[in-house]
């Protein structure tokens, strides 16, 4: 950092002084990797190196230079495309017909200290004679790199402010966007906020709400993981840990292995830069974590140096963006002959002559590459390199006003030019890609996506099995062939990556406290509640007539409960209502056949007979009360119910008053008899009876009985009931036939000792007091019975209080009739005759 403030304060103090400067060096010159003259030159930063070894800084002797290794074969192949498209541009007589492009190729090691240099080899040249003044411009006209976001960032700010424009390849950091901060900066590459976007998108698309993230601690890696992270989270995509780490950083990268294999996430995003990316693919071998599925981005998807037999085991089926592949045609056969016939320097030497004083010693590890090209149809980034100097040279077409075969050469150019003539290209190169730059400099988003596979020989490939292609509509942008996808541990079947199973329809979705919202538990939903999709976050509420099935999936009508003919309470009522119909109409029968008998006779037959109708007439209202509640069967049932008992209970007050009156008149000079004759009787029962009649009409004329769904007493079903409409009618019919009962009890109480041998007043008072004893217990158990139980009660009183009065007052009598012939006779009725006793 102190060295990148100190050259920014050195370039601004050469920048204002530059007319009363004089050019010298300061320290040894840097000189470029490979170089040559032009008209015009584009400067380039590749890592054609990938490790640097730092001098000794002892400070009592000069610092020997910088001293990198190891070939980073991808951007040496970048660097010769950039000469290939440079030749072939200088041979084309059309877009520069009498200018020729020169270039300075510059290795930055893969170091931002080497970054810093090469930067200042650049902006600065070699050649500085002595007395030479400055003029304040730099001898580069473009610069074609860095490959890395980060080196890019440095050398975008150090070359910023005299808006000398860069044209990089590879880095897609998003930061590099703001045309604010990085005004001159333009890029054949998409920016990674595509990269990001897709990332979340094939996650949520695969079905995976639980992964690992890990990137590399630089500008690249925080920008793009940092987009994936918030696409991530508004897709509804858990990330159970997001570690980072830099290529120098050992001990963190052992703690991200660590962390790597104590998770439970199955799928790793894995936003990392190259150079990053072979040592975490090399801890991730030694320690044989395998299995997981790796995703993965441009950066290094797509890198033959990665996929090896060593590292297959563990990171085959990864799958990842990569840029699409294109064959520029010449440049496989250029690689083994024209570029080291022609371009590299090494070939340039005889002797020590050289102007650089350069030994081939130190081009020994590249000179191993001289006849090998089986690489370059898998390096992808080539096409970005060609058309980021295609750009270059069609922005100087017409700033230079090339015409037929002419371009004035004259004309001073000046960095700044040459941007804004960058910002207006628009170009088809051969290969058929069009080529212009979007207000933020960068160009349209197409990845392929690819996917690690193995041959049947043994081979490996990167095998295309989709795209995102930003151009296309939304709907069109992204295929994925999952059937041809070769996942983790070489599996056709695709991984599972969740913190918690899908819930199943029925359930909801409950977060788990203090973990991510991918971890839940699964809770059925409450009685009359549904969920009907997968992952439901709430239960829905059924409608009022509806309730959930036994699955909570779905709502079904609620189960209507009325007392049916069919169920077993019902066909037993009915069976008691018709039973004691039938048994009524025998006891008439054998009273008809018997009227002429004396307790027949005795026992008032017209009443009896009126009774034993009033009395069928109540076993047959039963009925009513079974069945489906509709509007006439709930006017019906309750009025008939009170009409009917007070009938009998009026029939039963009559033949109370006539055991009475028989009594009295047999007093002597008594005449009540008189007074209460058969029309008499007649009458009272029919007084009586109309009250109720009135009763029951006041209450239809005001408010009816109506059938009414009752949702309230159970939740899951619906109980069919016959609303009272009225209460203060239903227990106006219920109180008349209760006063009745007891007025009718009392008398009977009065008359229970009278001298009769057959002494009915007995019999009545006993079954008044069955009869009342029935329906005051009917009382509470009415009021507490649930659903049909409550109609049930009903009939069950109704029943119970009608056999009550039949057994009570007629069981004897019909004993007699057929048992105890003998009795029925005047003097034992009139008890003439004592009793036998037993």
């Amino acid at each position: 950092m102190l060295l990148f403030l100190y050259a920014l304060l050195l370039l601004h103090q050469l920048h204002t002084k530059a007319g009363n400067t004089i050019c010298r060096f300061m320290g040894d010159p840097n000189y470029p990797l490979i170089s040559k003259n032009g008209d015009i030159t584009i400067g380039a930063l590749f890592p054609v190196h990938s490790t640097e070894t730092l001098p000794s800084f002892e400070f009592t002797k000069k610092p020997r230079p910088l001293s990198c290794s190891s070939v980073n074969l991808r951007d040496f192949r970048l660097a010769q495309i950039m000469i290939f498209a440079i030749e072939e541009i200088n041979s084309i007589e059309s877009l520069l017909p009498n200018v020729s492009i020169g270039y300075r190729i510059y290795d930055t090691c893969g170091s931002r200290l080497s970054t810093m240099s090469a930067i200042m080899g650049l902006m600065n040249g070699q050649m500085c004679g002595t007395g030479d003044r400055w003029n304040g411009q730099s001898p580069i006209h473009a610069i074609i790199g860095d490959s890395e976001s980060s080196a890019t960032v440095i050398l975008s700010r150090t070359t910023g402010p005299f808006q000398i424009p860069v044209i990089s390849h590879s880095a897609s950091c998003e930061c590099l966007s703001n045309k604010k901060d990085y005004p001159s900066f333009f890029r054949t590459t998409a920016s990674d906020y595509h990269q990001s976007t897709a990332l979340a998108y094939i996650v949520k698309h695969l079905g995976w709400s639980w992964v690992g993230a890990v990137s590399s601690d630089n500008d690249y890696g925080n920008n793009g993981m940092g987009i994936f992270l918030k696409m991530a989270q508004e897709e509804g995509i858990c990330v159970e840990y997001s570690v980072k780490f830099y290529r120098t950083e050992t001990e963190k990268l052992q703690k991200v292995v660590h962390i790597i294999k104590k998770s439970t996430a199955k799928v790793i995003v894995a936003f990392v830069s190259f150079l990053e990316m072979g040592l975490l693919i090399d801890q991730l071998s030694v320690q044989n974590i395998t299995g997981l599925q790796m995703i993965g981005v441009k950066s290094w998807i797509t890198s033959e140096n990665y996929i090896t037999s060593n590292s297959f085991h563990v990171m085959g089926g990864s799958l990842g963006f990569a840029l699409r592949k294109i064959n520029i045609e010449g440049f496989s056969d250029y690689v083994i002959k024209s570029f080291w016939d022609t371009a590299f320097p090494c070939s340039q030497i005889e002797g020590n002559s050289s102007q650089y004083a350069l030994s081939c010693r130190i081009y020994d590890n590249l000179l191993v590459l001289k006849n090998y090209n089986e690489d370059v149809a898998e390096h992808r980034y080539t096409s970005n390199v060609y058309n980021a100097v295609y750009a270059v040279a069609h922005s100087l077409h017409s700033l230079l006003k090339c015409k037929e075969q002419v371009c004035e050469k004259g004309l001073s150019l000046q960095p700044q030019q040459v941007v804004e003539a960058l910002k207006k290209v628009n170009f088809t190169v051969k290969f058929g890609d069009n080529v212009w730059f979007d207000r933020t400099g960068s160009t349209v988003a197409q990845y392929e996506v690819v996917n690690w596979q193995q041959d049947s020989d043994g081979s490996f490939q990167f095998k295309s099995v989709g795209y995102y292609d930003t151009s296309l509509p939304p709907h069109q942008r992204f295929v994925l062939n999952t059937e041809h996808i070769i996942w983790a541990g070489g599996k056709r079947e695709k991984p599972r990556s969740v913190c918690s199973e899908s819930c199943p329809p029925g359930t909801r979705k409950a977060a788990q406290k203090g973990r991510p919202v991918c971890c839940y538990d699964c809770i059925p939903c409450a009685d009359g509640e549904i969920s009907n999709e997968t992952d439901s976050i709430n239960c829905k509420q059924c409608p009022e007539e509806y309730w959930s099935n036994a699955e909570k999936n779905e709502c079904v009508l609620k189960a209507v409960e009325f007392l049916s003919f069919t169920e077993v309470m019902g066909i037993v009522l009915v069976f008691f209502s018709l039973f004691g119909v039938g048994l009524t109409a025998l006891m008439a029968i054998l009273f008809y056949s018997k009227k002429d008998t004396p307790i027949v006779k005795a026992n008032n037959s017209e009443l009896s007979f009126l009774l034993l109708f009033s009395l069928t007439l109540c076993f047959l209202c039963s009925l009513t009360f079974i069945g489906q509640p509709t509007e006439w069967s709930c006017m019906l049932r309750h009025t008939v119910f009170g009409i009917t008992f007070v009938l009998c209970i009026s029939c039963v007050l009559g033949k109370t008053i006539v055991v009475l009156m028989a009594f009295k008149a047999t007093l002597p000079g008594s005449n009540v008899m008189k007074l209460f004759g058969p029309s008499q009787q007649r009458l009272s029962v029919l007084a009586f009876t109309l009250i109720q009649v009135l009763i029951c009409v006041i209450w239809l004329t005001i408010s009816p009985p109506f059938p009414y769904k009752n949702m309230k007493y159970y939740k899951e079903k619906i109980i069919l009931e016959c609303s009272l409409g009225s209460t203060i009618g239903f227990w106006a019919v219920l109180g008349y036939i209760g006063l009745l009962a007891v007025l009718c009890f009392i008398l009977a109480f009065l008359a229970r000792r009278l001298p009769d041998n057959f002494n009915e007043a007995k019999l009545i008072t006993f079954s008044m007091l069955i009869f009342c004893a029935v329906w005051v217990t009917f009382i509470p158990a009415y009021v507490s019975s649930p659903g049909k139980f409550t109609v049930a009660v009903e009939i069950f009183a109704i029943l119970a209080s009608s056999f009550g009065l039949l057994f009570c007052i007629f069981a004897t009598k019909c004993y007699i009739i057929l048992y105890k012939p003998e009795q029925n006779t005047k003097q034992h009725v009139m008890g003439k005759t004592p009793p036998k006793s037993y």
